[in-house]
């Protein structure tokens, strides 16, 4: 095997989405590489996914393995590309054969957030008027606050976190729901109006953190990138990944989750919701940090022994119909 590493003269080439977000995310991944390693040149090269270009339609409807991943992925099997960028929460739980997660950097706030238009700027989520207008393209987030809101309207919202912002603005919504640290990495954070507490809303898996893909023969650069992993952050995103895996269910499926870490004691809570928010199972696991995939395993089960196979079940076969 050629190491990618071999000569200082190397340059290794980052796959990155085109999107203004994964462009941010990706170059502060490579300023981090860059300072650790100056000798080496690390190149972003950037391609539009699936998910980029089907902008009318909700992600429900289209699928979602791979939908913001596969062409970076293609590019790594197809040697066009040495390791790709990705939010975690978009990185399916299980990769294709050939590629790994290297790495997972520090996570930001994880949790979601209300963005209002103007004219609510006194309201909070439980303040919000009957019949408000809230835009989530997260059947996990619309789930949620079925739930907890059922005298709230649910839209459909699609685009970049510009144009979701801009489509706010104009009054086609009355609210939003986004991530905080998407908000926080594009200098938007002022328009985080409320930081939606967990008890409310379970965040996505992998949400605010960054995982890095490789080649898995690339033994040294996976040791490279190692340099910019977080290893709290890696343990919570690992249970978390391993939780959504041993429940089958991809990113739009209705599956939250919180992590917290104190000492060495990791604490999983995990949600699996009916799209209407009218059924939901809802428990914790804990343990030691270095059983994080166990303890996701573990929880997983759990839920499943609560009830949760049968609203998984539906959901997904709710999907295939295409409704």
């Amino acid at each position: 095997m050629t190491s990618v590493v071999s000569s200082p003269q190397r340059t290794i080439r980052i796959g990155s989405r085109k999107s203004q977000l994964a462009l941010v995310q990706t170059y502060w991944v490579q300023e981090q590489l860059q300072k650790s390693f100056p000798e080496i040149k690390f190149e972003v090269h950037t391609m539009a996914t699936q998910g980029d270009k089907i902008l009318d339609v909700a992600l429900a409807k289209i699928g979602d393995k791979g939908l913001f991943t596969k062409e970076l992925e293609l590019g790594m099997i197809n040697q066009e590309i040495d390791f790709a960028v990705h939010s975690l929460k978009d990185l399916p739980t299980r990769l294709p054969e050939g590629l790994a997660l290297a790495a997972i950097t520090e996570r930001e706030n994880p949790a979601d957030a209300l963005v209002v238009h103007e004219k609510y700027k006194d309201k909070q989520i439980d303040t919000l008027p009957e019949g408000a207008i809230i835009g989530s393209s997260s059947l996990r987030r619309l789930a949620q606050l079925r739930h907890h809101f059922p005298h709230l309207e649910f839209k459909d919202v699609r685009g970049n976190l510009n144009t979701r912002l801009a489509k706010l603005d104009a009054g086609e919504y009355d609210a939003l729901i986004l991530a905080v640290a998407g908000l926080e990495r594009l200098g938007m954070g002022d328009r985080v109006h409320q930081v939606l507490p967990k008890e409310i809303s379970l965040h996505a898996v992998g949400q605010g953190a960054l995982g890095i893909e490789c080649r898995a023969s690339d033994t040294d650069l996976i040791s490279m990138l190692k340099a910019i992993e977080h290893p709290k952050t890696r343990d919570r995103c690992l249970a978390e990944r391993a939780f959504l895996r041993d429940l089958e269910g991809g990113c739009q499926v209705p599956i939250g989750v919180n992590t917290e870490i104190t000492g060495n004691t990791l604490t999983l809570s995990g949600i699996v919701a009916s799209v209407d928010g009218q059924r939901f199972v809802k428990d914790s696991v804990s343990g030691a940090c270095e059983d994080a995939e166990k303890l996701g395993t573990q929880l997983a089960d759990l839920l499943r022994s609560q009830g949760a196979q049968p609203i998984l079940e539906e959901i997904f076969q709710t999907v295939q119909r295409g409704s």
